[in-house]
């Protein structure tokens, strides 16, 4: 088909009746061999009158192609000019060969003439007419030309992105097509309309830089050059995952070039908490928290407040363990703060620990792990440094020299209303095993009670599990061999009189897996067996399913806190462990339930104390131990025979510590380390300290049906349901605390028009309050309208939360408010 006819083909699709002048007499051959199916040619050659009867009157429904070599006749002379205006005409000058190609009609010849570079390129031509609507107005096209040199949506905001992008890795090959193809000045004109943008040397660089400028100070309330919707704009560029690279490369550019840095030094942080628009902002955030908690200068609602505010913003993910390290340390100061430590029983130090004091080690190690992973450790100096002298004195030592009266005066140990850990099978599992019900007992290694707390809600929060949480007290030494052969079925525990620290489970090694399989299937009618945890998570499905089909009683050992802490090289990453054994824990516990288990406990062997800083000749035992002769010395511990008494030590005969034998045992009062060379010091365990000596039992329950909910949310309408303003506050508010079972809700929130066109900036809001103080529950958000919205005076809008479909990325309405805009003409002045 020759090239005339592919461009008349569209023509016809438009057109009944096509005119076509060969101005130039150039064209006759062509048109004579022109073969168009169900198309007649007919040649105009005075002949108007017949042709005009025949295609009105007599073939009303036939197509026609109306040749006539020569210059169209002048309007007055034309007798078919109503036929040709109410028709179309085809013209052959390569303007109008374009236009015929793209469907598009002569009205459009001076976009074809003044952009002829754009339409030279088939590729280009090709690409713009994919997109074209019939409807569309010259400025659409010119848009639609803009989205092809961009390679972009036909918008002027996905447009301008990909400009962005391209700018942010130094490149203009988009640009300068643009500006080849003339379309440079229709961009900036388009800029100007949407955004307010106008510059005697107008430039993407230049845009960028006004558009960080002005979305900052429109956010801090000042007088800005471009209009709100930039400020849309720049949110929803931001929150791009496609286009998150070109924004913060161009956002750094910007923070240099217009001095933010020095521009926040005379900041309140007040009034930066919704503005994410610079990376230095988060960073003048968190130096001025830091400063403000160790100053005790910033209430823990503004501080909740900012913190919650930053969750939403752009930088949240890279300082998260910043804002986390806060945010637990502030807690940890208040909490201690409105502790009064004091012990007037071992069972009121036991109650008050399990019930409180146990929280102020858990903020400790949320803080120390948060602060870690950080990797900015100078920033949290100040803080840290606090803080260590806080939970080294006026906690830790205070607690466990308060502790330590008891300890001393304590004859029987064991014989508190606690469970006893020589009691945990009889208590624990044998009931189980009597109502002929498989169980499983995982036990972690040096997994304190605060941590079973944090794995107790964690486990809560798993769909259709229930857990129960419960104190024990280990036995003395509490340390690995002792503790382990403690959990096991036991009727005398004894130590082994070499130094090996070996202890005998009714006279048998209890030291190994194999060991320990054996004693358990001693004690048990049905089959038993002890394994590691390694073991477990390697069998699969069909594996595990066996072993929960041929075993009544399985032990699951698993070590990674000991494992870490216990080397002098790692025992400063043992809080890492800590998250590391919560994550492995919960994985083992799944594991195990798809395979059918119904009955689980979660227990440990010892607790332990850490401290995160180096060690004062004061943290240790001034007594020298190296002419000791002790069958085993530990940083905590002593056991031998005839071992001298010491005024710094608590000594024990086995019977006292609820053991059989004859074997001594001294343990360094309160906290006190003794010095061993080559050994750790921060981590130590084996005493009889409250975070040593408590550890956790953990009855885990799976049920049938789904037991989590989230939390509700309302909108707070207040007082008018008008919005009078470009810019409009509106208050959320959480309908109940987060807990274990009921779970925070993320949704999205915009203002949308009755066609469901989105006339303000989205936000999307995180609702995971755990307060039980309903105005702590409350979240204030501020909406900014775009132009559109002003086209829409004295009608109706909505406030809309959506919640995003599990798995997809579709988003369901949730929730919604009906408002009217109804804004003043004096709303368009500034004063």
């Amino acid at each position: 088909m020759t090239k005339i006819a592919e461009a008349l083909k569209p023509v016809f699709k438009k057109h009944r009746i096509v005119f076509w002048y060969d101005a130039k007499k150039e064209l006759r051959s062509d048109y004579e061999k022109l073969d168009l199916p169900d198309i007649e040619k007919v040649e105009l050659n005075n002949n108007e009158f017949r042709v005009k009867h025949r295609i009105l009157r007599e073939e009303p429904d036939k197509k026609f192609l109306l040749y006539h070599e020569g210059e169209a006749p002048a309007d007055l002379d034309n007798w078919l000019l109503d036929v040709q205006l109410a028709y179309g005409e085809f013209r052959t000058d390569q303007s109008a060969i374009w236009l015929n190609e793209l469907g598009l009609g002569i009205e459009f010849t001076d976009v074809v003439n003044e952009h002829a570079v754009f339409f030279n390129a088939a590729k280009r031509r090709e690409g713009l007419k994919k997109i074209l609507a019939s409807d569309d107005t010259q400025n659409a096209v010119r848009t639609k030309m803009l989205a092809v040199c961009a390679a972009s949506d036909p918008r002027i905001d996905n447009i301008l992105e990909n400009l962005l992008s391209e700018s942010a890795v130094k490149k203009d090959d988009k640009f300068k097509l643009i500006e080849n193809c003339t379309l440079d000045s229709f961009l900036w004109n388009r800029l100007e309309i949407t955004y307010g943008y106008t510059s005697d040397s107008p430039g993407i660089k230049d845009f960028t830089i006004q558009l960080f400028k002005s979305c900052y100070d429109m956010s801090l309330g000042e007088d800005s050059k471009l209009n709100p919707d930039a400020l849309v704009f720049l949110k929803r560029w931001k929150d791009s995952v496609r286009h998150q690279s070109a924004f913060e490369t161009l956002s750094k550019e910007c923070a240099d070039i217009l001095a933010i840095e020095k521009d926040l030094q005379k900041r309140d942080i007040s009034s930066l908490e919704e503005i994410d628009y610079f990376e230095l902002v988060d960073r003048k955030i968190i130096s001025d928290l830091v400063k403000q908690v160790v100053d005790r200068t910033i209430t823990a609602g503004n501080r909740e407040s900012m913190i919650r505010q930053r969750k939403i913003g752009y930088w949240y993910k890279q300082y998260e363990d910043l804002y986390q390290a806060i945010d637990h340390g502030a807690r940890f100061i208040r909490l201690l703060e409105e502790t009064e430590i004091n012990i007037e029983s071992m069972g009121d130090g036991l109650s008050k620990y399990t019930n409180y004091w146990y929280l102020i080690d858990q903020l400790y190690r949320q803080y120390v792990f948060h602060t870690k992973r950080s990797g900015q450790v100078s920033v949290l100096k100040a803080l840290s440094d606090k803080i260590e002298n806080l939970y080294s004195n006026n906690y830790l030592l205070t607690v466990n020299n308060e502790w330590q009266k008891q300890v001393d005066q304590c004859e029987a140990w064991g014989k508190t209303d606690i469970v006893f850990q020589r009691h945990f099978f009889q208590r624990n599992v044998s009931s189980f095993l009597r109502d002929k019900k498989k169980v499983f007992v995982i036990i972690s290694d040096a997994m304190r009670f605060e941590i079973g707390d944090e794995l107790h809600s964690r486990i809560r929060q798993e769909d259709r599990f229930d857990a129960e949480i419960s104190p024990m007290l280990t036995t003395l030494p509490s340390f690995t061999q002792l503790g382990m052969a403690s959990l096991l079925p036991n009727k005398e525990i004894t130590f082994s009189d070499n130094h090996s620290t070996t202890v005998l489970v009714d006279g048998k090694r209890s030291q190994g897996t194999e060991n320990r399989s054996k004693i358990l299937q001693d004690a048990v009618s049905g089959a038993a067996k002890a394994m590691r945890a390694e073991d477990l998570m390697e069998m699969n499905k069909t594996e595990c399913r066996e072993l929960f089909r041929d075993h009544d009683l399985v032990y699951v050992y698993h070590n990674q806190i000991d494992a870490t802490g216990d080397k002098k090289e790692s025992e400063g990453r043992v809080f890492d462990a800590v998250e590391d054994t919560l994550e492995a824990l919960i994985k083992i516990i799944k594991k195990l339930v798809a395979a059918n288990a119904t009955n689980l406990l979660v227990t440990s062997d010892h607790g332990f104390i850490y401290q995160d800083r180096v060690l004062e000749d004061s943290d240790f035992l001034g007594a020298d131990i190296t002419g000791i002769d002790a069958l085993h010395k530990d940083r905590r511990f002593l056991l031998g025979k005839g071992l001298p008494q010491n005024t710094g030590m608590k000594s024990f005969t086995a019977k006292e510590a609820g053991i059989e034998g004859d074997m001594e045992i001294q343990i360094p009062k309160s906290i006190n380390r003794l010095r061993l060379k080559g050994s750790g010091s921060r981590f130590v365990h084996g005493g009889a300290s409250l975070q040593e000596v408590v550890i956790p039992v953990i009855k885990i329950h799976k049920k049938r049906q789904s037991d989590i909910s989230k939390v509700g949310v309302n909108i707070l309408s207040g007082s008018t349901s008008f919005i009078t303003t470009g810019q409009f506050s509106v208050t959320f508010y959480q309908t109940q605390p987060v807990t274990d079972k009921v779970q925070a809700r993320s949704l999205r929130a915009g203002i949308y028009s009755k066609d469901n066109e989105l006339v303000s900036d989205s936000h999307n809001l995180n609702f995971e309050f755990a307060s039980d103080n309903p105005r702590e529950r409350e979240l204030k958000i501020r909406f900014v309208l775009t132009k559109k919205a002003d086209d829409l005076n004295e009608q109706e809008v909505y406030l809309r939360l959506e919640e995003q479909e599990s798995g997809t990325t579709y988003f369901k309405e949730y929730k919604s408010a009906r408002y009217v805009i109804r804004r003043s003409f004096t709303s368009d002045f500034d004063f």
